[in-house]
């Protein structure tokens, strides 16, 4: 049986739209407009799709049980997911390909979650939406529930005390997915403190597509992110709430650079304690 872990091209999803044991999910979304995405949805999908939300299925709790910020996006409680992840009607053995229209930044979230329960069979949508010339729907499916079970993570995730520690110890690559403006704190948009992490690189992850937005080769992505990242097992992925940091992470595995970690809390999360340095 066939399993994509990376991406999958639209004309290759086309070609298996209706197969039983695959499990098709949309992650539109828009930072600005919490709706926009399952509006869009309701307008038109490609056919069998499901709505996956970025707050409400990808998310946690902003807050700890001590009441500490955990940033705007923070992982949910593992088990919870699982029990989501169950509702789409996901196996074990299930192929899931996921798309947004954003350069697959949302997508991309969801195919790190997937692999971070065990599940190694999920592809984004190379190109996203906009890729796909067949017709939309606005048939909404309603799935029978999957069995899918935790297995060993195939994903590393570190918290903010790992990053501090680094800042002296420098054993890790830190890399920033967020726009070059906002690494530099010239905009705080998204962003209540402007800045970076010490010692971080940025590595804008919308550098990771073509023109046409779809991702680049894996030479292409290899040549690039090894001028920054020398070890991939030791690289940390952070962004500004641990969303499009995920994009690279996909971008390093389609390169055969395996190994990086992300930092889900970010710098929502980092600049929220006036404490930690900032660069």
């Amino acid at each position: 049986m066939m399993s994509l872990s990376t991406l999958i091209s639209a004309t290759e999803l086309a070609r298996h739209i209706d197969e039983k044991n695959w499990i098709i999910l949309d992650c539109r979304h828009d930072l600005a407009n919490a709706d926009a995405g399952r509006n869009a949805f309701a307008e038109g999908h490609i056919r069998n799709a499901q709505f996956v939300h970025l707050d409400h299925d990808l998310s946690g709790s902003k807050f700890d049980v001590h009441g500490a910020f955990r940033g705007r996006h923070p992982l949910p409680d593992k088990t919870a997911f699982i029990a989501k992840v169950r509702s789409w009607g996901i196996n074990d053995d299930t192929q899931v390909i996921i798309y947004d229209a954003q350069g697959g930044m949302y997508a991309a979230r969801c195919w790190w979650m997937l692999r971070w329960i065990g599940h190694a069979s999920v592809a984004v949508l190379d190109g996203g939406l906009s890729s796909w010339t067949g017709a939309l729907t606005k048939e909404v499916l309603m799935p029978q529930p999957g069995s899918i079970t935790e297995r060993k993570s195939l994903v590393r995730a570190v918290n903010a005390i790992d990053v501090l520690m680094n800042i002296q110890s420098q054993q890790m690559t830190v890399v920033d997915a967020r726009a070059p403006d906002r690494f530099r704190g010239e905009n705080e948009t998204l962003d209540k403190v402007g800045g970076h992490i010490p010692c971080a690189k940025n590595r804008f992850f919308r550098d990771n597509l073509k023109d046409d937005g779809c991702f680049k080769s894996a030479n292409e992505l290899h040549k690039e992110f090894s001028a920054i990242v020398e070890h991939p097992e030791k690289a940390i992925m952070q962004c500004g709430s641990g969303v499009t940091a995920c994009h690279n992470l996909l971008s390093m595995e389609i390169a055969g650079m395996t190994g990086a970690a992300l930092y889900p809390g970010s710098w929502s999360e980092w600049c929220s304690d006036p404490s930690r340095p900032v660069a």
